[in-house]
């Protein structure tokens, strides 16, 4: 969307406590979702960088508007307001692309009709104009739906779901699998419009899993690189286990040394 309506009332009844500053970074952030449709990286990181918050107070600025008007979820920071009016936007995009293919069928049924009445010697051409609307929409449905790209790797945020919602599965296993069994599905049978949505299903519909569990989230890793540097003994458990943090992993590492001081003396 390169352009949306601003309602200055509600803006100044939800926004009255910002600095100029905060006011500055909240205008960016609600500019760059209403250009790409979609919510903000989930890396808040990511979207300083991309906003050029450089400075201490610049990068509080992001992360207090973010926290204030945006929701974290695995897709991003959603902000519902924006949600809403690109779905209007879309909405009405459709709408209009369909009323225009309408009024072209009928001006090409209206083309032939006129051609065929000109001359009753020409046989009729066996040619059936697109007038019906539900066609249309299948039709339009259908362009927008695209097959897996040959290069697909699975995304961060599609491998967070995974774990979260499934965790008896090793999200990089089953993404070979999806990856394997989609390019593998012939002409429009492997035409999806919303490949997450797909993912999702997928994952819920698969069997309990005895595989190994090799997958390890971002900030699984994060936490085995600091207390490799802490207890590197700590470090080699299992990425699965359910480190719950480090202070806690750090103690249950040393607890076994205080115990064999105690014992000694």
């Amino acid at each position: 969307m390169h352009y949306y309506q601003f309602n200055i009332g509600d803006y100044r009844r939800d926004t009255f406590h910002l600095t100029l500053l905060e006011h500055g970074v909240y205008r960016q952030l609600l500019d760059t979702y209403y250009l790409n449709e979609t919510p903000l990286c989930v890396d808040t990181a990511v979207v300083m960088r991309t906003h050029t918050a450089r400075t201490k107070d610049e990068k509080a600025a992001v992360l207090m508007v973010l926290e204030n008007f945006f929701l974290l979820t695995y897709d991003g920071w959603v902000h519902n307001g924006c949600e809403k009016n690109i779905s209007k936007y879309k909405e009405k995009s459709d709408k209009a692309r369909v009323s225009a293919d309408v009024r072209w069928s009928k001006r090409n049924a209206n083309a032939m009709q006129t051609q065929c009445e000109s001359d009753a010697n020409h046989k009729l051409i066996n040619h059936k104009p697109l007038t019906n609307i539900k066609d249309i929409e299948a039709k339009a449905s259908k362009a927008k739906s695209t097959r897996l790209p040959s290069d697909w790797e699975l995304p961060d945020e599609w491998a967070i779901w995974c774990k979260e919602n499934r965790k008896d599965l090793n999200p990089n296993q089953v993404a070979e699998q999806f990856k394997d069994y989609w390019l593998s599905v012939p002409h429009s049978k492997g035409l999806k419009a919303d490949w997450l949505a797909t993912w999702r299903n997928w994952c819920r519909n698969q069997k309990v899993s005895t595989q190994d569990k090799t997958y390890e989230s971002p900030w699984h890793k994060a936490d085995r690189l600091r207390m490799q540097e802490l207890a590197p003994g700590v470090a080699t458990r299992a990425h699965d286990d359910d480190m719950k943090t480090i202070d806690e992993a750090f103690d249950s590492f040393k607890r076994p040394q205080r115990i064999q001081h105690d014992i000694a003396n």
